[in-house]
């Protein structure tokens, strides 16, 4: 038997002339935590209705448990989707809105009442059968419409931004209840978002969606750290980008030229001599050191701190350096240097270590 609950195979979708999905594939693992993620238009939405049954492809396959959904509607699926507004019932109760689903199919009351105390309770909302959406925090309702939705024993559970609308500190907690639920029900998620730290926090795998196409699908780890292209590399996360000169490049290494300074990096992407390639560091790999705490700069770049933001564990910073190019950096305190004490307008010099740098295509730029 497969270890996939749902393939897509060659799934198009287009509204009149407009293509908004183009030759979709992916393969979703039973039981895992995947994340749409994308701007908005992308096509991750589309892609969510699609599964569901909301929508039909225009051309290619959807299969969920092995069994072909063309022209099958959204309650015989065996999915069930939590929306963004979460939809909850206003004038029904807590028990009414999380029963309503069961008691359309004809359920017996009995095991009704048994399937929803056990799907409230796995949400933490069993105190609260007898209120009603007004009397609920957002956080609540939106695990109203969680229990609502897998009260019906799903193969897979879709959410749909559902995160959007709470505070920070909320989204925060949110966050970790819907993965510890998803462990504990060992159900498939897939869960669409905007919001890269979202994805990165949740997901075991992410796909990247840019204009309709899968740009990248891989763990958090490789999508953030192994970038398949500069349209992955600049939304999943904060990232400088330095302009680079191929000189020679062979099977293992690459001989570049950045700001007048040589480097030779390691040839992981197969790298041709003539291409034209980019470097990529993230913030968090980026050092800054004061001018007194250097005495061999050969390989670092001088510049000039402009902004300093205090973040309790990180100080961030923005920097100029001297061919113009504004760069971000995130000092993380540590035993070895506690005070972080850089001021605006100080001189400092900036590098990382070999290897934390991701070399890409520049040719799509």
């Amino acid at each position: 038997m497969s270890d996939n609950i749902i393939e897509l195979v060659d799934v198009s979708k287009y509204y009149h002339d407009t293509s908004v999905l183009h030759h979709i594939n992916l393969h979703v693992k039973n039981g895992e935590f995947l994340t749409l993620l994308g701007p908005s238009g992308c096509g991750k939405t589309t892609l969510l209705r699609l599964i569901s049954g909301f929508e039909e492809p225009s051309s290619g396959k959807i299969y969920i448990g092995g069994q072909d959904m063309e022209g099958i509607p959204p309650n015989h699926r065996y999915v069930n989707t939590v929306f963004q507004s979460y939809a909850l019932f206003p004038h029904m109760t807590v028990f009414d809105n999380v029963a309503f689903g069961l008691q359309c199919k004809g359920t017996d009351p009995t095991e009704i009442t048994d399937r929803v105390h056990e799907a409230l309770k796995m949400v933490k909302l069993d105190a609260y059968v007898h209120r009603k959406p007004a009397q609920l925090s957002g956080g609540q309702q939106q695990r109203v419409a969680i229990a609502r939705a897998v009260v019906n024993k799903p193969l897979v559970l879709l959410l749909d931004e559902p995160l959007s609308s709470l505070d920070y500190r909320l989204r925060k907690n949110m966050q970790l209840e819907l993965k510890q639920l998803q462990t504990a029900l060992g159900i498939t998620f897939i869960f669409v978002t905007h919001d890269q730290e979202e994805a990165l926090s949740m997901s075991d795998r992410i796909v990247v969606l840019s204009e309709g196409l899968i740009a990248q699908i891989g763990t958090p780890r490789e999508v953030y750290e192994e970038p398949a292209d500069l349209a992955v590399a600049t939304f999943v996360g904060e990232a400088n980008i330095f302009e680079t000169e191929l000189i020679e490049a062979d099977e293992k290494f690459l001989d570049v030229i950045i700001n007048g300074k040589a480097f030779k990096f390691k040839n992981r992407k197969g790298f041709k001599t003539g291409d034209k390639i980019i470097t990529l560091v993230r913030p968090e790999d980026l050092q800054v050191w004061s001018l007194s705490e250097v005495q061999d700069p050969t390989n670092m770049f001088p510049a000039t701190v402009e902004q300093v933001t205090y973040k309790g564990v990180t100080v961030d910073l923005q920097l100029r350096m001297h061919n113009g190019k504004r760069v971000a950096a995130t000092q993380f305190f540590n035993e070895d240097d506690e005070k972080l004490d850089f001021v605006a307008g100080e001189a400092v010099w900036i590098e990382w270590l070999p290897g934390w740098e991701t070399i890409l295509s520049a040719g799509e730029d």
